[in-house]
């Protein structure tokens, strides 16, 4: 049976008071924006706030200082290499730290570096916890090996029930190790009442919003698989005057991509209609312009933030019916879910999404809302953590450490 954690973490806390504190290790390709990043700060904040010790190792990025600030411990390190060369020298390299640091449990949350991460742990005390955040596509023998590494660890997190099915089916992992923890988002800073008018005004002006425009937006990196030019095609078909469509999410690394939908927009005389905005330091903000948010992917999704975090803002959410999206919408209650690439259904669903009036705007708002706040906060998704890691430890030969006895080496001496 595959466990689901719904449960508040308290055996975290109690291994902390009546064993020792316990020091976790996590580690990623890099940190700078995503999901997957996102989950990674805010469980080591959620580990330092339980009291015990969080590393983090990564290649590092701009989000870096947010592991420091919460009290953590970041090493640089170069686990985003797919070299194979470079993942046998991160081995020993992960294994100093494990050793040094006295680490009860690695968490491997990526692929490449699951490879390094799942060997260093070899010989050592550590307990070893792996994460899988997609539904990884499969073009080989080859590939399939590769992504098989995020489904070795003694327990597997899986981000939705659709992923853990993947997993089992794909993979042959034993559901009895696989544990659902759906992502969350930080309620208090996804709330209408935490944009302040001031932020929405500057927002809008820095975007050039027209006056009186239904709003839809498209948040998420400018990816083909995320779906913008089949919205377009379902725009290209509303009744409906005066709509203005955001793309929202950075284009790095599909600057290609990027001008064949500039084209694409051209092609059908949306020039005026249509804004790609690739950096923004506001999402709450952001999602409050929004008539509806749209996450029309190709691919089905591990999980996808952007549903809940749409309606933690009170806005109406539409999403494609598959994948991670059927655990975070309500069906016609909190948004839409249309059928995989669809034009018709997708251009009705924005129909009447951009119909809804103040009243019905606001039983969806509210609706919504509160089904985030019961399903998908940081807090839940934080204590399921812990309590996987808790799990472990509690089947652990225990070993009592004075606080502040890791000795980890400097980044600097882990190159060298």
């Amino acid at each position: 049976m595959i466990v689901t954690s719904d449960t508040v973490s308290v055996a975290f806390r109690s291994f902390v008071d009546n064993v020792h504190a316990p020091t976790i290790l996590q580690i990623l390709p890099a940190l700078n924006s995503g999901g997957v990043e996102q989950g990674v700060i805010d469980i080591n904040a959620a580990v330092v706030k339980a009291g015990g010790h969080s590393i983090v190792v990564s290649s590092g990025g701009s989000r870096e200082r947010e592991i420091i600030k919460a009290g953590g411990t970041h090493i640089t390190l170069p686990v985003n290499s797919k070299n194979p060369l470079m993942i046998a020298a991160n081995i020993g390299r992960l294994r100093k730290i494990i050793m040094d640091c006295h680490v009860d449990i690695v968490h491997a949350c990526s692929r490449a570096p699951a490879w390094s991460a799942g060997r260093a742990v070899l010989g050592t005390s550590a307990r070893y916890v792996t994460s899988c955040h997609a539904a990884h596509k499969i073009t080989g023998t080859l590939k399939k090996l590769y992504n098989s590494s995020v489904v070795r660890g003694e327990r597997v997190i899986a981000v939705s029930h659709f992923l853990a099915d993947t997993l089992e089916n794909t993979y042959g992992v034993n559901p009895s190790l696989i544990r659902v923890i759906h992502r969350g988002v930080a309620i208090e800073k996804f709330h209408p009442n935490s944009v302040t008018p001031e932020r929405l005004i500057k927002i809008a002006k820095q975007w050039r919003i027209p006056d009186g425009a239904s709003v839809i937006m498209l948040p998420g990196r400018i990816s083909r698989i995320k779906g913008h030019m089949f919205l377009i095609d379902a725009i290209q078909q509303l009744t409906q005057k005066d709509i203005f469509c955001l793309f929202v999410g950075s284009d790095t690394g599909n600057e290609n991509y990027r001008k064949e939908l500039e084209a694409y927009i051209s092609s059908n005389n949306m020039d005026g209609d249509v804004r790609i905005v690739t950096n923004c330091d506001d999402m709450p903000a952001a999602y409050m312009l929004a008539t509806v948010v749209v996450s029309p992917s190709l691919v089905p999704e591990g999980f996808g933030r952007i549903p809940i975090e749409a309606q933690a803002m009170g806005r109406p959410v539409i999403a494609m019916d598959h994948g991670g999206a059927r655990e975070t919408i309500l069906r016609n209650e909190t948004g839409w879910l249309v059928a995989h690439e669809d034009v018709e259904q997708l251009t009705n669903a924005l129909a009447e999404a951009v119909s809804l009036d103040t009243r019905q705007r606001a039983i969806l708002a509210t609706k919504a809302m509160g089904y985030v706040a019961e399903h998908f906060t940081n807090e839940k998704m934080c204590a399921g953590t812990l309590d996987v890691y808790a799990e472990l430890l509690e089947n652990n030969a225990m070993r009592a450490l004075p606080p502040g006895d890791c000795v980890c080496v400097s980044a600097q001496e882990q190159t060298d």
